[in-house]
């Protein structure tokens, strides 16, 4: 009689085995507090900054650059306090800082321009140390006693100040190319560290040449700009390759939709020049003239806190049109510094009304700035943004000198009417310049 045995488990009994002890399990997991949340918060998709600075060699590119970016706000305050301070003449240390604001207005887009051509590294290296060596000479001169038309030559010489953040909106542009959405990320990241470096860049100017001696803000601003600047331009695999061809191509300025933007840039900057010096007036007329800074640093900051939030939004529509909307935010909103002043005159008011005005200036900046990239011509970056940085420029020039005159020959609480007018300047242009983006030329692709 053959050996029997019992008989072997079919194949389809397993399964049930299998089904019964996981099941089982799992009413044993389902106990366990906060068992199985951890994965799903491994998988939560990253904030868009930090998308954006996970791009191989993004992290070591904006060091470098937010390092060389702060000098740009410490030169000029610690010009005028070294030389006033040295001199006894606030008339000639605006006069010398003002011959150097003129100069880069003519020199920084051929700077710009080549650049594109030749390479980030190549130009902006020796166009700092020439920078540098100016910032040297205007505090030798100065310390020496040389006469005064020594200070405008050394201060000229420091119009060779690369655009520092032109190139880093260069590197985001190349790394960047083809996502929309990302660039927009990337330009109010640019814009909020440019707010960013301008409000802290006047205060450690101030209290480096006060704290130590006048000379002091000038050295460490040299010093930065060329530490920054090295370390920027050795970060090789970011650069946008150089474009050695592009003196043949269409200039920025002639090319189609940017000379309305330009405009735009040059009311926008008088509203910027205007409000500072307006400021500054309205506190002194208070009795408060050294909580002026402060009080310019709230708007500064509510620009910064606007860029980033705004960057961290899904642009919706095009950008001409966006553009108009920030302007008319900006508009409005810079209506409640005049009506602060004129209202009450109470400086923390006007503190809190400069705060929410500074809120509508980062987005209307950050749009510009990326019309500008849509309509500047391919290997001519550089130089587009740097033509919108020196309408900024001869904006605030402009805005600087309406302000001035309107304080002291009517009242600081009238300046405030020069930004709003600025303002409503700027939304007259930018619904010109979105009513021609809609009617293209023949052949011309809508923006």
């Amino acid at each position: 009689m053959p050996h029997q045995t019992s008989p072997r488990p079919r194949p389809c009994d397993r399964p049930a085995v299998t089904m019964a002890v996981t099941a089982d399990s799992l009413v044993t997991a389902d106990f366990r507090p906060r068992a199985r949340p951890r994965p799903q918060r491994r998988g939560h998709p990253p904030g868009p900054y930090r998308r954006l600075l996970s791009v191989p060699g993004a992290r070591a590119f904006t060091a470098g650059n937010l390092v060389a970016r702060l000098p740009q706000g410490m030169f000029s305050v610690s010009a005028v306090v070294m030389i006033s301070g040295t001199r006894g003449s606030y008339a000639l240390a605006g006069a010398v800082v003002a011959s150097g604001l003129a100069v880069t207005t003519v020199v920084a887009p051929l700077l710009a321009r080549l650049v594109d051509r030749h390479g980030q590294a190549r130009v902006a290296v020796p166009a700092t140390l020439i920078t540098v060596l100016g910032a040297l000479a205007l505090v030798l001169c100065v310390r020496r006693g040389a006469p005064d038309w020594t200070l405008f030559a050394a201060q000229i010489a420091t119009a060779a100040t690369p655009n520092t953040g032109g190139m880093a909106r260069a590197r985001w542009n190349h790394l960047l190319r083809g996502d929309p959405a990302a660039l927009h990320t990337a330009n109010s990241f640019e814009q909020a560290a440019d707010e960013l470096c301008y409000m802290l860049g006047p205060v450690v100017a101030a209290f480096l040449c006060t704290a130590l001696f006048p000379e002091a803000g000038t050295l460490v601003a040299a010093t930065l700009l060329m530490t920054g600047i090295l370390l920027f331009t050795a970060q090789r695999a970011t650069e946008p390759p150089a474009r050695p061809g592009t003196s043949a191509g269409k200039a920025p300025l002639r090319a189609p939709g940017i000379p309305p933007l330009l405009a735009v840039c040059l009311a926008t900057g008088a509203v910027f020049g205007a409000l500072e010096v307006v400021t500054i007036a309205f506190a002194d007329a208070q009795g408060h003239r050294a909580a002026a800074g402060a009080v310019l640093a709230l708007q500064a900051g509510g620009s910064c806190v606007a860029g980033l939030l705004f960057g961290a939004l899904k642009p919706a529509g095009p950008a001409a049109s966006r553009l108009v909307r920030c302007v008319a935010a900006m508009t409005a909103l810079m209506t409640l510094p005049l009506l602060a002043a004129a209202g009450t005159g109470s400086l923390p008011l006007l503190a809190g009304a400069l705060l929410l005005a500074g809120m509508a200036t980062a987005p209307t900046m950050v749009t510009t700035m990326t019309l500008v990239q849509q309509r500047t011509p391919e290997g001519r970056l550089n130089e587009g943004m740097t033509l919108a940085v020196t309408g900024l420029l001869g904006g605030i020039a402009c805005g600087s000198a309406a302000g001035g005159w309107t304080v002291e020959h009517v009242t600081p609480t009238a300046g405030y009417g020069i930004p709003v007018t600025a303002a409503a300047v700027a939304l007259l242009l930018a619904l010109t310049a979105s009513a021609r983006s809609r009617t293209p030329r023949p052949g011309t692709p809508a923006i």
